[in-house]
Formats: structure tokens, C-alpha cells, sequence
């Protein structure tokens, strides 16, 4: 066995991992592939659970938002949870909480039977994300496999997300829509067993005593902000939203100073204003603004511009994505030879030009003009975010990783909703502009509404009327969507080279090679390096 000891001195090398380790890295990049299969499953499941539970419109929407509310909402009490119970302990709790639901989720009778399922596989799926990246940082040690181990751990999400439409698709052709929730359960089994093999325990010496009001606090901030952003994101916000947003943001004002009131606080404000996390931890939003905000468009554009099937559109996606799944490996060799801040800047510029590359796509261009330009834009954005996730949590204490791990995860909610958000309205915004006048005026003023709402309702309602009308209709809605993706891509555009900048100027500044600080040292990573050269608790190797 390797042995996992931490090294307290740059003289000293860190301990190379054995194959325990890397075997360990599966079992925590399994549960990362499972939870973002879990989101995508459920868009080509809808239509068939729609028809056997009858859901309301409320209810169907609960049905998709529930379980990212939930996410978002406890993944701070879960990493600081992490931290004083133990991180494989939780993670063996959380995989067998997700287990459990997803067959509630399979089985589910009614809607609101469904609706509470989402709801604990959102309460487990908190429980997985902040203890499989903490665990990283705790099992491997030397930094160049690290490096390596988060780039792996972060191409699960890719290809979680990539083969969840491919996997649903096929099981919705030979069984009923619950099978997709229960293609969670072998993978939960598996890692039950090996978990406790190949991981070992990890959590903080001195935790401190848990503190119900701050989860209150971080839940009761978070969950107002997120559906806030998510009803802009559907052109639906109003006074109820406006309100929600309110809230949350002065909770979250009571949360930190609650925080910084507290001698054991659940997570360390001061990590947010430091150079190495905080840096990382907008950079990383930055990255997550781009990824989910234009996805939504992307998939869009090949069921209900190109007309593909779900399982096609999701078959075709598999190219681009495993471009995306060598990004991170080839950051980190990278990564050893120049300065990551280059690396990750240039992760950035790279996505410039695949955005770019997206304006070339028309309403009836090739499939491959929309593949190559996200292709290229993702491959950009996943380097940086490999290198930027490693180099946030090798800044913190080892004993502080679970919370410092939520707190990251927390801002790529956050960064992944304002993308929905402002990406979102921007295209809309023109995909609406794009109809105003260029639809036939003797449309029947129903008909132009809900051509207005959203592209596949313009493709629904058109196919009610006559041949020649239908046509024109299609045209118009496919081409003024294209121009909204075209104002999303150029908007995403614009916010990476924002992110460019960003990198090379603030994490430039941070030392090459960056070693965490020690455990008791609980205020290391809010220390920014100085600019004549002195060491900071973040230092050399």
C-alpha cells in the first residue's frame, strides 16, 4: 500500500500513489458519471412518465428542479458534514441514500411520489460531489498525479452527461420510463462494496461542533437564488422571483456574518477573498457560465432545428465529447511544463474561437458546423477547469478539503445558472425579436403565441396547419433561433475572454508549483503571495 502521508516540507518528495489508489479514483469518478447522468436521463424519460403519472405543468417542472435546488442548497452543510463525520463515511451514507431513491424514483406512483424522490436523490447526490473531490486531495499527494487524478475526476461529468441521452434512449426503447433511475443501481452497489477497500477515511482532527443555523442559513440562501435565476433563464421571472432573489441574497449576507461570528465556522469566508481560491473559484464560475448557458441551445438546435431524435442528437454529441475527455489530461501535461495560469488562459482563449466558430452555423448548415464549434469551445473551457478545480483545493488544509470542495461545487451551481440565465434571456431576446414581424399575419393569434414561447412549440403548433404555411413558419422560428444561438455564442464569447484575462493576470501571480498548507494552518489559502517575492503560507515546493 502507498503510503498517504502528507509531506510538510518541499525538501521532502510527496509519495507516489500505488494502484490502490488509482483504483480508489474509479470508485470516486463512478458516482460523479452516475449524478450527471441523472440530470440528463430525465429529458427523453419525461413524455413517457408524462403519460403514466399525468402530471401537471407545476409538477412537471418540479419534476426537473427540484433535485438541483436540493443539490445546490446542501452542498455546503454536506462538505462541512464531510469534514466532522468523514469523508468516505459520507460518501458510503450518501451513495446509499441515492441507491435507495432512485428506486422510490422508479417505482414512483404518482407525480408528487416522483417529486419527492428527486428530492432525496438531490440530498444524495450533495453527499457524493464535495467528498469525491476532498477524498482526491487527500489520497494523492504528489501534484503532478493530482493534477492528473482531477482531470479524470472532472471528465466524468463529460462523460456522465454525454452518454446519459445515448443509455436512456436505448433502455426507453426496450423497457418502462423507471429503468432509467434504475440504471443507478448496479453502479451504487459496486461502489458500496469497494468503497471501503480502496478509500481510506479522511476528516478534519479538530472540526469543531457542527452548527444547525449556518445549514439553515446556506440552504435558506442559495435555494431563493438559484430558482431566481432559473425562472429568467425560462422568461418567467416576476414579483415572486424578484422577491426570492431578495431573500436569498440577504440571508446570505446573515450567513457570512454568521460565519465570520463563529470560532469553527461551517466554511472559511476568508477562502473566497484569497488569490489561489478565490481566483480559482471565479474563474471556475466563469467556465461552468459558458458550459451549462450554451448548452441549452446546443441541444435544442439538433432536435428542433437539424430535426434529429433524442437519441440521435445524443448519439452525435459522443464526438465533441471525447474531444473533451483527453482536455484534461493534456492540461495537466501542460500544466508541468509552463506556468498553469497560461494553461488555463489559454483553455479560455481556445473557447473563444470555438464560439466563434459557432456563428458560421446557419439554419440548414451541416451537422458538423455546431459539433466542431462546441467541440473546440468545450475542449477550451475543460482544460481550464481541470487546472483551476486542482489548484483551488491545493491552497486550502487537507482537513478543510470537504468544505473547501462544496464551496467550489457551489459556484459552479451558481456560475452554471447565471449561464442559463443571462445566456438564455439573450437568446430568447432575439429568437422573439426574430418573429415580431416576419410571421404570416393571418396566423391565428394563438398559433403566433406560442410560436413566440419557445422553438419546439413553433414546430408543434406549425404542424397543424396547412403544407405551405407550415413550411414558412419552421423557416422563420429555425432561422431566428439560430440568431439567438448566434447572440448566446457571441455573449459566452465575450464572457471568456473576460475569463482569459482573468486567469493570466490573477493566478499569475501565484507560484508555479504550490504546495497546501499544513492542516493546523486554517488560514493559509486566504494569504494572497506578495509581489516582491516573499513566500506566503502558499509556497514552493
Amino acid at each position: 500500500m502507498t503510503n498517504q502521508q502528507s509531506t510538510t516540507s518541499g525538501a521532502h518528495a510527496a509519495p507516489k500513489a500505488g494502484a490502490k489508489e488509482w483504483l480508489g479514483l474509479g470508485v470516486l469518478v463512478l458516482p460523479l458519471v452516475i449524478v450527471s447522468m441523472d440530470t440528463s436521463v430525465l429529458y427523453f424519460a419525461v413524455p413517457f412518465l408524462s403519460a403514466d403519472l399525468l402530471p401537471t405543468t407545476d409538477q412537471q417542472l418540479w419534476i426537473f428542479d427540484i433535485y438541483g435546488f436540493i443539490l445546490a442548497g446542501l452542498l455546503v452543510t454536506m462538505g462541512s458534514l464531510a469534514d466532522r463525520i468523514g469523508r468516505r463515511k459520507l460518501l458510503i451514507i450518501g451513495i446509499l441514500g441515492f441507491g435507495l431513491a432512485s428506486v422510490g424514483a422508479a417505482y414512483a406512483e404518482s407525480a408528487n411520489q416522483l417529486i419527492l424522490a428527486r428530492a432525496l436523490l438531490g440530498i444524495g447526490g450533495a453527499t457524493l460531489m464535495p467528498s469525491t473531490r476532498a477524498l482526491i486531495l487527500n489520497i494523492f499527494r504528489d501534484e503532478k498525479e493530482r493534477t492528473a487524478a482531477v482531470g479524470i475526476w472532472t471528465a466524468g461529468t463529460g462523460l456522465g452527461v454525454a452518454i446519459g441521452p445515448v443509455v436512456s434512449g436505448l433502455l426507453l426503447d426496450h423497457f418502462w420510463w423507471g429503468s432509467v433511475f434504475l440504471l443507478n443501481i448496479p453502479a451504487m452497489v459496486l461502489m458500496l462494496v469497494l468503497a471501503p477497500i480502496l478509500l481510506p477515511e479522511s476528516k478534519d482532527p479538530n472540526p469543531g461542533r457542527f452548527d444547525l443555523p449556518s445549514a439553515v442559513l446556506s440552504l435558506g440562501a442559495i435555494l431563493p437564488v438559484i430558482y431566481a435565476m432559473q425562472t429568467l433563464a425560462a422568461d418567467k421571472f416576476n414579483l415572486g422571483s424578484g422577491i426570492a432573489l431578495g431573500a436569498g441574497i440577504l440571508v446570505g449576507v446573515l450567513f457570512i456574518c454568521r460565519q465570520r461570528a463563529l470560532e469553527t465556522p461551517m466554511i472559511d469566508t476568508k477562502l473566497l477573498l484569497s488569490r489561489g481560491f478565490g481566483g480559482s473559484a471565479a474563474i471556475n464560475t466563469t467556465a461552468m457560465f459558458a458550459i451549462v448557458g450554451f448548452g441549452i441551445f446546443s441541444t435544442q438546435y439538433l432536435q428542433s432545428v437539424l430535426g434529429l431524435s433524442a437519441l440521435s442528437a445524443g448519439l452525435w454529441c459522443l464526438i465533441p465529447s471525447f474531444a473533451v475527455a483527453v482536455a484534461g489530461p493534456v492540461a495537466a501535461v501542460l500544466s508541468q511544463k509552463m506556468h498553469r495560469a497560461y494553461v488555463i488562459s489559454a483553455g479560455f482563449t481556445i473557447s473563444i474561437f470555438g464560439y466563434a466558430f459557432v456563428l458560421l452555423t446557419k439554419f440548414d448548415s451541416p451537422l458538423w458546423v455546431l459539433l466542431t464549434g462546441v467541440g473546440v469551445a468545450n475542449v477550451g473551457l475543460m482544460m481550464a477547469m481541470v487546472l483551476v478545480g486542482d489548484l483551488a483545493l491545493s491552497t486550502v488544509p487537507k482537513a478543510k478539503a470537504g468544505s473547501a470542495s462544496a464551496l467550489l461545487e457551489t459556484t459552479q451551481q451558481f456560475g452554471g445558472a447565471a449561464g442559463m440565465a443571462v445566456l438564455g434571456s439573450v437568446g430568447f431576446a432575439v429568437y422573439r425579436n426574430g418573429l415580431a414581424d416576419k410571421l404570416p399575419t393571418d396566423l391565428p393569434a394563438n398559433v403566433a403565441q406560442h410560436a413566440r414561447e419557445a422553438l419546439a412549440d413553433a414546430v408543434a403548433v406549425a404542424n397543424q396547419l396547412p403544407d405551405g404555411v407550415r413550411d414558412t413558419v419552421v423557416r422563420i422560428a429555425r432561422v431566428a433561433f439560430t440568431d439567438g444561438m448566434h447572440a448566446a455564442a457571441i455573449t459566452a464569447g465575450g464572457v471568456m475572454i473576460f475569463g482569459a484575462i482573468l486567469s493570466a493576470v490573477v493566478l499569475g501571480k501565484l507560484p508555479k508549483e504550490i504546495e497546501a498548507p499544513d492542516d493546523e494552518d486554517t488560514d493559509g489559502a486566504a494569504s494572497i503571495p506578495q509581489q516582491n517575492g516573499d513566500r506566503s503560507p502558499v509556497g514552493h515546493h
